[in-house]
């Protein structure tokens, strides 16, 4: 589309969505503006699209994204699921202000199991497309690491982060060897098939299904205590005793060998919650909510597409699925086809209207609303100290979206901003940046930093899209009247008027007060604003030094590879890109260098000779 249209009428609209196809297919709203707003599915393009435009009754949310819809276009497909595909794909690439979906996974902390001969568990937030098992995602970072503990603790399994096999024979056992904990792949007397039991009886644990490796845990113990290995049985019934516990902290809610996921999906005034449990061998071993805002717009078609996009990145998905709330029939029959094609076997997908399944979905129902409860309450407050901010500072406006900026650098070097974002009430991390100064020439000036990066960032206001378009309520400066005079000097020049204040720190580095470019204003006796100018003041600073260090690492690791006779600045950038890391790079043998695209094999003998080098001078030392 272009970046205007014209709009249609509603009648027009209408007109249009009566024409089109009783067909599977993809439809995408526009604004005025040609940006896409929404994107949904149906199996009936024509029954579906043309309800928007008709005047029956609908909902606020509905009502009033339908009102920003100028135009609209659709694609056919043949399937539903087909449909389903590229919803998803269309939603990813445009982000329509009127659609949920799941966040990025880095959002959400997962399990990997990686691949190979000595697989390792890793505690992550991406997830690759790799042939690595990702299991989750969890309630939080510590119930990983927990979990991961109890795990490596009881089947052995290494908890260093040495790439074996290539580190057998080359490190020395660790403590956790000694005591026990640890198979000691290190030594070379562990087999790929006997670590791969292990890792099995992990992921067994990981799935949910702990009776099985109990079962054989105990057989274990037994066979060692009869043949006098007492400190080995030890160790299994200390395993034992570790998944027990883990077992018994999760909710008897069925029967022994129930495998179910349960979803309530409960939509209220101040905003709707999607909470699922995950029941394993009649437990609750884990469970997510996924809250959205009371602006949002979720109708039957997008919680089946947000439902298939989880299970696109699950790792296990049970034979049976109980849903309650917010879905039609159609969706729920699509789930169940789209499952059944993932998972590769029947998926059933039930809406229960009564019975034990009933109650599941009631128990997920009661934990949905106590959810939202608990999201009204943390807003409201967070609403009550914005509003008095606003009175503290005179603001027009309660301050909905707060960006702060803080100058690092080591010296003429690596001279950086760091933006960060607080809006409606949370840290939008999606929404930080960093700018690296370009008008400076490697003389430090903190207050002409400050104004490069405000200028570069409202630059950018009159974007049609991007988080650069959002205009700020209120801008907030790590320093104090003479930074706001140097960027209040930008506004000016550029006609936007922002409300600007700086966060002034006293003797210990400690928020004081705010001020203006002339005024301070006391926060000692105000606590929630204080608490809340410490926590941005505290992250923009945390995040500003972080890339600018992060730059620096860079430049220091590019820098000594350039003192490689044959590497300069864009070789030394590729070998870096490809291994990651020095260390890496220092391990790599002169074939593996040698790969890296336009790396020759003169090169390669040169990188290597150079580590070789450096390590016969590391020994002698």
């Amino acid at each position: 589309m272009s970046e205007t249209i014209r709009s249609l009428s509603r009648d027009e609209l209408l007109k249009k969505a009566n024409s089109l196809p009783l067909c599977p297919g993809v439809y995408i709203m526009y604004d005025d503006a040609g940006r896409v707003i929404y994107v949904g599915k149906s199996k009936k393009l024509k029954n579906r699209v043309s309800q928007y435009f008709q005047q029956s009754d609908k909902t606020v949310k509905t009502s009033r994204m339908v009102s920003r819809v100028a135009d609209f276009q659709y694609m056919i497909c043949k399937t539903e699921i087909e449909a389903l595909s590229l919803e998803n794909t269309l939603i990813k690439t445009h982000n329509p202000r009127y659609n949920i979906r799941l966040k990025d996974a880095k959002s959400y902390p997962y399990i990997k199991v990686t691949s190979g001969d000595y697989p390792s568990l890793r505690f992550t937030r991406k997830r690759d497309s790799d042939k690595a098992r990702y299991f989750g995602p969890f309630t939080g970072v510590s119930t990983v690491f927990s979990i991961m503990d109890v795990l490596k603790k009881t089947f052995g399994i290494p908890m260093c982060s040495h790439d074996f096999p290539k580190k057998i024979g080359k490190v020395e056992p660790c403590l956790y060897y000694q005591m026990g904990q640890c198979c000691g792949v290190c030594r070379g007397d562990v087999t790929p098939e006997d670590y791969a039991k292990r890792i099995s009886a992990a992921m067994d644990v990981l799935s949910g299904h702990t009776a099985g490796v109990a079962q054989m845990l105990t057989e274990r113990m037994n066979e060692y205590a009869e043949s006098l290995r007492f400190e080995a049985a030890s160790v299994c019934r200390d395993a034992i005793r570790a998944l027990d516990k883990l077992h018994a902290s999760q909710q008897v809610v069925s029967d022994p060998n129930a495998e179910q996921d349960v979803f309530s999906f409960v939509e209220t005034d101040f905003g709707s919650c999607l909470y699922g449990l995950f029941v394993r061998e009649g437990r609750v071993n884990n469970h997510v909510a996924y809250l959205f805002g009371k602006e949002q717009f979720v109708e039957s078609s997008q919680l089946s597409a947000f439902l298939c996009d989880f299970y696109r990145q699950t790792a296990y998905i049970p034979s049976e699925i109980l849903i309650e709330g917010g879905l039609e029939e159609e969706d729920r029959e699509l789930i169940s086809e789209f499952l059944k094609t993932v998972a590769q076997r029947r998926v059933d997908v039930f809406i229960p209207e009564r019975g034990h399944k009933k109650k599941l979905c009631q128990l997920a129902h009661e934990n949905a609303l106590e959810e939202l409860r608990q999201n009204r309450l943390k807003n409201e407050q967070s609403d009550q100290t914005l509003i008095r901010l606003a009175q503290l500072l005179d603001l027009e406006t309660v301050p909905e979206r707060i960006e702060s900026y803080d100058i690092s650098n080591y010296g003429k070097e690596q001279i950086t901003a760091g933006m960060i974002v607080y809006e409606n009430g949370k840290f939008l991390k999606s929404d930080y940046r960093t700018f690296k100064m370009k008008t400076l020439d490697g003389h430090p000036d903190d207050y002409a930093s400050m104004q490069e990066a405000i200028s570069r960032r409202l630059s950018h206001l009159q974007d049609d899209a991007g988080s650069f378009s959002k205009y700020p309520d209120l801008i907030l400066l790590d320093g104090g009247r003479t930074h706001v005079g140097a960027v209040r000097q930008v506004l000016d020049r550029m006609g936007i008027e922002i409300p600007v204040f700086g966060m002034v720190k006293d003797d210990y580095h400690k928020t004081r007060a705010l001020c203006t470019d002339k005024d301070e204003i006391s926060i000692a006796k105000e606590t929630d604003i204080f608490t809340l100018i410490y926590k941005i003041q505290e992250e923009v600073h945390r995040y500003s030094i972080t890339r600018m260090k992060e730059g620096k690492n860079k430049q220091f690791r590019r820098s000594s590879l350039e003192s490689i006779p044959g590497i300069g600045p864009e070789k030394a950038k590729r070998l870096l890109a490809h291994f990651k890391s020095l260390s890496n790079l220092k391990e790599a043998s002169e074939e593996d260098i040698s790969k890296v695209p336009g790396i020759s094999k003169k090169d390669a003998m040169s990188v290597r000779s150079h580590f070789a080098g450096t390590q016969e001078e590391g020994t002698a030392q």
